[in-house]
């Protein structure tokens, strides 16, 4: 029989009406045999996530302050969802022994994963399934590292004779006993390890949203749904800023072969996005979708007769690396290099930085370039379909939009394009324009 592991984010959780609509969503297809809920979140726009009012009551904590009256305002939420469900659950003991925690410094981590672990105790008891705390399943090491092997293996033994279950998303625990998070959206991960340890069908992650969209909808009014999109593409476009999914919740699925279906929890008719490995299907459009990241600084390094030079551009990299600075991209010519790193993480070392790579390099000039923004178009229709990349330039000239730089991968999946922080919006919109607007 087909299994499917469901997860709801906080919105699709913040409130018992929004649980009834999960509740219908669940039983209405059998397969739905694992659930992965998220804590509480936001239920009107100036409201506060449950995540965000465990931090703050923890931090009075931690400054030995009075917190009760915030830990009691995080309780009335749940006793809100328990009643208007009109459950039989009491979560007294378990905010008695939260307080407890809170008093005796049990640490962040611990007081952020409360919010997962209430709300997972509420959804056991609303479906009536068994609750799988995720602690004594999920393992980091002591350095707080993830480990995937040891935790397929307590996930599948425990999984393995169960019907249906839930597992709070977001945490797991160093040794089974000190709690760890993921960062911020990991419940996304939660539900990509449970689909991967019980050899799942297919994992629905249900949002607020009806799919992956082609374009940010802060900057495209109204844009499309992607229909399809194989992990490869929704790996670059998460990397350059897209936030339907956790971006490291795509690996465990992926090594297993499990599609990974986006929707919406308040339109769940609407078919949302399937996330595949590989497929035959042909995109809507020639590209997938577009994303970016404001903030860079191109690093320009320029010296005659560099690409002759042996190991010039491990000695530039290498600089970085000492300074603690990742990069993004690194386009190149004959004599010239530009290394693209964020701004923010660049500045407070930037003189360091440039002394050390005059120092390695011996580089003829070394200029900045500040305030760019990178633009990822992705698209496995793009390899197959002429004139891509011209079509894009035309776009951006046609707006009045200067490229600073351009980057194509060997794969030919995606085209990075650098232009101003101040022409990121009217860029993005004119490459949506040529290729979804106009469909040329």
């Amino acid at each position: 029989m087909e299994k499917i592991v469901v997860k709801f984010g906080g919105s699709s959780l913040a409130s018992a009406e929004q649980f009834k609509k999960v509740g219908k969503i669940i039983k209405e297809n059998p397969a739905r045999k694992f659930v992965v809920p998220s804590a509480p979140g936001k239920r009107f726009s100036d409201d506060t996530k449950v995540t965000d009012m465990l931090y703050s009551c923890y931090e009075l904590a931690e400054e030995n302050k009075e917190f009760s009256g915030q830990l009691k305002s995080i309780k009335a939420r749940y006793d809100d969802i328990i009643k208007g469900l009109s459950l039989k659950l009491n979560l007294d003991d378990e905010f008695k022994k939260i307080e407890e925690e809170f008093k005796s410094g049990a640490g962040r981590d611990y007081a952020a994963s409360r919010g997962e672990y209430l709300n997972g105790l509420v959804m056991a008891a609303y479906l009536d399934y068994e609750f799988i705390d995720s602690a004594e399943v999920i393992f980091f090491d002591e350095d707080g590292t993830f480990l995937p092997e040891e935790t397929n293996k307590a996930l599948s033994n425990r999984l393995k004779n169960v019907k249906n279950a839930v597992v709070p998303g977001f945490y797991g625990s160093i040794g089974g006993k000190k709690v760890k998070t993921f960062s911020r959206g990991g419940s996304d991960i939660t539900g990509s390890l449970v689909a991967k340890a019980a050899s799942a069908d297919l994992y629905e992650n249900w949002t607020d949203v009806s799919g992956f969209l082609v374009a940010d909808p802060r900057i495209i009014r109204n844009p499309k749904v992607i229909t399809m999109i194989t992990y490869r593409e929704l790996r670059e476009l998460s990397y350059m800023g897209a936030t339907v999914l956790h971006e490291d919740a795509i690996f465990p699925v992926r090594q297993a072969g499990i599609p990974i279906n986006i929707r919406n929890t308040n339109d769940p008719s609407a078919p949302g996005t399937m996330i595949v490995a590989n497929t035959c299907h042909s995109p809507e459009y020639t590209i997938t979708g577009i994303a970016g990241v404001q903030g860079f600084v191109a690093v320009n390094i320029e010296k005659d007769m560099m690409n002759s030079e042996i190991g010039f551009g491990r000695k530039a990299l290498g600089v970085f690396e000492k300074y603690g600075v990742s990069f993004e991209h690194m386009p190149s010519g004959i004599d010239t290099m530009s290394i693209l790193v964020n701004q923010k993480d660049f500045e407070g070392r930037e003189q360091q930085i440039l002394a050390e790579l005059q120092k390695q390099t011996h580089a003829d000039q070394i200029d900045l370039y500040t305030n760019i923004a990178l633009i990822a178009v992705v698209g496995r229709g793009m390899k197959s379909t002429r004139g891509t990349a011209g079509r894009i330039f035309a776009a951006l000239a046609h707006a009045n939009v200067n490229i600073k730089m351009i980057d194509q991968g060997s794969s030919e999946l995606n085209i990075i394009i650098g232009v101003d922080d101040g022409d990121f919006k009217t860029a993005i919109k004119a490459i949506y324009d040529i290729f979804v607007t106009s469909q040329l």
